[in-house]
């Protein structure tokens, strides 16, 4: 049975309020995490669009805004052709915690509700194993994008 969550910690040489921005606005999402640019309504309830060149569309909604602490949305699970709207059994929840920690920022991520995707078993495994590699090399683009800019 596949794991219902993903946990993943990070640390970034840059202040809380730098990493939030880089967290949280849609030209800095759509560098590092996706590679085809982004829009967010940065409110609980605002949509989410992160694109890919490789991987398609995918649609969100945000949760949780709570400057500059945490911030969490919900996204579709993506589809075999990339694009994925958010429906009933097919998202997960992706958390983000910032603290300061030293000179820099202590990130955490948790995706979580693979248990509830409308999926096969194989599928759901699938999806934890493919966003378990993605979270590690996303958080890998985030730290090498807070070096390059000053938001």
């Amino acid at each position: 049975m596949a794991p219902d969550q993903i946990e993943r910690e990070t640390t970034i040489a840059a202040p809380v309020e730098r990493v939030w921005t880089l967290l949280t606005e849609a030209e800095h999402i759509g560098t590092w995490f996706g590679d085809a640019g982004a829009e967010i309504d940065l409110r609980p309830g605002g949509a989410l669009v992160l694109r890919w060149a490789e991987h398609g569309t995918v649609h969100g909604e945000v949760v949780a805004v709570e400057p500059p602490r945490r911030f969490a949305y919900r996204w579709a699970a993506s589809t075999a052709q990339g694009d994925a709207e958010l429906v009933a059994g097919n998202s997960t929840l992706v958390e983000f915690t910032l603290a300061a920690e030293h000179d820099g920022t202590r990130l955490r991520v948790v995706e979580s509700g693979f248990a509830g995707l409308d999926v096969p078993e194989a599928e759901r495994a699938s999806k934890v194993e493919g966003n378990t590699e993605g979270w590690a090399q996303e958080l890998g683009h985030l730290r090498d994008h807070a070096e390059r800019v000053t938001a």
